[in-house]
């Protein structure tokens, strides 16, 4: 097309004013913010300048309400939004992680749709202190003497390095210098915290006397940091915490552990033996233990310190608590959940992510069947079988372990199976699937009772080809 075309096309362009006086304008005005209808409006304009300037638009007007409706939806939605989580990995950290209990929210829009008495002592009518909340509980839960939560387990490990070996050197093991997550290192968090690493042994083997002859007088602190995410497997040896508190009383050294993923149950019922309890790492004498709320514990996301009173109090005066400190609806929702706890069985049914791990495969085959029952009736002329499957927990917890677990295959028959995924994804309510050689599997371990018409809706406009 010639420029004085293209110019014509571009003077045919409504401008912004015009449309937000025209009927459409009004009646989007009266739906959504202005600055977001002016945005939307712009934007449409300002793409069809372009499409007609590259030539690749030869009639302004096509769809030229319906593109500036579909940018209004897109600006005023929110990003942060829920979606089905059919992966069966429960912790799942790009998808946040652990589900709170309807207990934990009805907590938290309690105390966040009010004033409470986050920092006032009812009883002595004054000025209180926000961790009393949450550290009656967890010393009652974990047998620890003190208790402080900050807002994630990288800030516990970090304050707690800062505080007690500041300058100093920390003893930890070339097999526990675990990558944390999103390139987040332990020797990264040591370095920041002013403390200076000390390897000891060897990436497969440590033994006690590689901390005992690692000992000077620049040492103050011997940190172990539990496997939570990774394994070593072979031949392997680690020193036990319980050898750890013994040279530490020996050496007058404070021993901190940092459990990563934090458990309050013990695993082994469930045939679990890889993964230490807080409380046992407490009662190993450990001075401080470090661990996430939102993982094994399933809760929201915080690092909770627990320990020795003398080393409690000194990270609780450290000026980074405050940077690191938690607000009312985090305190809210780990009170919520740290109730639960008081009654372990309870704490199992109640906490979603703990139902969802330790619940019966012939549970989850039920459900599965119900899911491909309910799309075969929506979607008659696609497959859905119910298959055996495995689950994982995730989000740097349980490393290596399987949960046998049911997932419902699709087998496409038009499309290929990456465009249903990308499809599902992109839907609504948006649905985050796994595949598996040529099918999409939709395990149905992470998937709850109230997701199945959202399953069964976002499948049918996922499989139909006038998507």
């Amino acid at each position: 097309m010639d420029p004085a075309g293209k110019q014509n096309l571009l003077s045919s362009l409504p401008s912004v004013d015009e449309l937000l006086k025209a009927p459409e304008g009004n009646q989007w005005l009266s739906q959504y913010r202005r600055r977001i209808v002016v945005q939307s409006v712009r934007d449409v304009i300002a793409l069809r300048r372009t499409e007609i300037l590259e030539g690749l638009r030869t009639d302004p007007a096509g769809d030229l309400i319906k593109d500036i409706e579909k940018r209004l939806g897109e600006l005023s939605a929110y990003s942060l939004s829920p979606v089905i989580n059919a992966t069966g990995i429960v912790v799942h950290t790009n998808l946040g992680r652990s589900i709170l209990s309807d207990a934990v929210l009805d907590h938290v829009r309690e105390v966040g749709s009010g004033y409470s008495t986050l920092e006032y002592d009812l009883k002595a009518g004054k000025r209180g202190q926000r961790h009393t909340h949450t550290k009656r509980l967890l010393q009652e839960i974990t047998g620890a003497e003190d208790a402080l939560i900050v807002n994630n387990n990288a800030a516990a490990v970090l304050i707690c390095l800062n505080t007690l070996a500041r300058g100093k050197e920390v003893l930890v093991s070339r097999g526990e210098l675990v990558e944390i997550g999103g390139s987040f290192r332990v020797p990264d968090v040591m370095k920041a915290s002013g403390a200076i690493l000390c390897e000891v042994g060897t990436t497969n083997k440590t033994h006690p006397y590689d901390y005992r002859d690692a000992i000077n007088e620049n040492t103050s602190l011997i940190l172990k940091v539990h496997q939570s995410n990774y394994k070593i497997v072979g031949f392997t040896e680690d020193v036990r915490i319980g050898d750890l508190v013994s040279l530490g009383r020996k050496e007058g050294l404070p021993v901190m552990y940092d459990l990563g993923s934090g458990c309050l149950l013990d695993l082994r019922k469930y045939g679990i033996h890889s993964e230490p309890s807080v409380q046992e790492t407490v009662s190993s004498g450990a001075d401080i233990v470090t661990f996430s709320g939102d993982k094994l514990l399933g809760g929201p996301q915080g690092g909770i310190i627990v320990g020795k009173k003398e080393y409690m109090e000194r990270i609780r005066k450290n000026p980074l608590a405050r940077a690191l400190r938690v607000d009312k609806l985090t305190i809210a929702a780990f009170e919520a959940t740290l109730m639960e706890y008081l009654d372990p069985e309870n704490a199992v049914r109640e906490i979603p992510v703990l139902r969802m791990l330790f619940q019966s495969p012939e549970e989850i085959r039920g459900r599965a069947r119900r899911i491909a029952s309910a799309l075969r009736a929506a979607v008659t002329d696609e497959r859905f079988d119910v298959i055996e499957d495995s689950s994982r927990a995730g989000g740097g917890s349980l490393p290596g372990m399987e949960f046998p677990s049911f997932a419902v295959s699709v087998k496409p028959r038009v499309m290929s199976v990456n465009e249903v995924e990308s499809r599902l994804r992109r839907g609504s309510p948006p649905v985050i699937a796994r595949i598996r050689e040529d099918s999409l599997l939709l395990d149905a371990r992470t998937i709850g009772k109230d997701d199945i018409k959202g399953i069964v809706r976002a499948v049918s406009a996922a499989l139909s080809p006038q998507k």
